[in-house]
């Protein structure tokens, strides 16, 4: 295990650099090198409230008492069960606030999947984190009372970071039987041998753990509050998910990948010789002429297009806006590409590809470029206002204030 002890006053909000900012550290820069993917973390801190901004016991419960939750939205688990969703959802799957605040007190964990895509702040938390890491982020949370534990010993199919809210738990760390498993290789309760421990660690208030896909742990809740964590996973796209979509398009004009497998494969004692040559024939294919680039450039633009677009304040505004008076910049978390698609700029980004004339690439560029400008500003436009209110519709610009 690596530890990082805080870092003191100055560092960085999460806004800036989150990774950062969740390990405590200066720089994310050692984490990548050293840790991603190969062991765990633990950045302990001396600030229990630094997490408090993005959720609280409080905010939860509001949630829940407040909200219009169907079935998806929330689960309970008493170690080593998940709790029958018909004890708290209602026939037409409404979770029922009376059924889960009694489990609750019964020693059920609450846990809240996806819960970014309902508060604002943990949305935001997600978009920083895959600006830096070009992959698609989630966030569960966990609320276990005194005294209780929500799964079993198991391993996550995917690298997460918890983040401890209030209380703290107790984590065993064991082996790992699966080293960097697929997505869709999840565990398996009974098949899956934890081995011995390896690490022993509670995590309090303001700290955090990151945890790579695979290493089998378990938490049960550590003292006599309840303990409240986000965790934050990363899912994440494989160098196998690229060497498929670079011999699919290989396939295209290569005849040889698109003939049938022999005839009569299946059957017992079929002669696999002659197939066993084109297999090799195939390979060297790959190796002589399979192309990153293309490849590279289809899973970058189908994760871009993939975000949600970020719109706050654009209906608020009216439809007047923007004036030729107001002044814009990039938001900051927005992700984006700007490509040539025969002869049209393609801006490529949340929601799907925006057009525009390829004189208007200069105008694009400052736009996105995140400093402050106004409609004079781009003026090598064709039309200046047209840009932006597509990008002001579209989420890619915020309203900078005027003196």
């Amino acid at each position: 295990m690596t530890q990082w002890l805080a870092q003191g006053e100055g560092e960085p909000g999460w806004m800036a650099d989150p990774i950062a900012f969740m390990l405590n550290a200066s720089s994310a820069d050692s984490f990548f090198a050293d840790c991603f993917e190969r062991k765990h973390v633990l950045a302990s801190s001396a600030d229990p409230r630094r997490f408090d901004d993005l959720l609280s016991v409080e905010a939860i419960d509001a949630f829940i008492n407040g909200g219009d939750l169907r079935q998806g939205m929330l689960e309970l688990v008493r170690h080593p069960d998940r709790i029958d969703p018909s004890l708290y959802l209602s026939t037409d799957g409404r979770v029922i606030a009376s059924a889960v605040t009694e489990q609750y007190l019964n020693g059920a964990t609450v846990i809240l999947p996806q819960l970014h895509e309902s508060m604002p702040r943990l949305g935001a938390l997600c978009r920083a984190l895959e600006r830096i890491l070009s992959c698609h982020t989630q966030t569960n949370i966990y609320l276990t009372p005194p005294g209780h534990q929500g799964f079993a010993t198991h391993y996550d199919n995917h690298d997460v970071f918890v983040l401890q809210l209030s209380g703290a738990k107790h984590w065993r760390i064991y082996g790992t039987p699966i080293s960097i498993p697929y997505r869709g290789e999840g565990f398996t309760l009974g098949q899956h041998d934890p081995g011995e421990v390896t690490d022993s660690l509670t995590l309090r208030a303001g700290d955090c753990l990151y945890l790579p896909r695979g290493v089998m742990h378990d938490a049960p809740n550590a003292g006599n509050e309840p303990s409240l964590h986000i965790t934050v996973g990363l899912i994440t796209r494989t160098w196998a998910d690229l060497m498929l979509e670079a011999v699919s398009e290989l396939a295209i004009g290569e005849p040889a990948f698109r003939r049938s497998l022999p005839p009569g494969f299946a059957r017992p004692g079929f002669d696999r010789t002659a197939a066993e040559a084109h297999f090799r024939d195939l390979a060297r294919l790959i190796a002589d002429k399979a192309v990153m680039d293309n490849a590279f450039d289809l899973m970058a633009h189908e994760f871009l297009r993939s975000r949600r677009p970020e719109v706050t304040g654009v209906l608020a505004a009216g439809p007047e806006a923007p004036v030729d008076a107001s002044r814009f910049r990039r938001r900051p978390l927005v992700p984006f590409q700007l490509a040539d698609d025969d002869g049209r700029i393609a801006l490529i980004g949340p929601g799907g590809d925006i057009f525009f004339g390829t004189g208007d690439l200069p105008a694009l560029e400052l736009a996105l470029s995140g400093d402050a400008f106004g409609r004079d500003d781009l003026s090598t436009a064709a039309d200046p206002h047209y840009v932006i209110r597509k990008l002001w519709a579209n989420g890619y610009l915020e309203r900078v204030e005027q003196d």
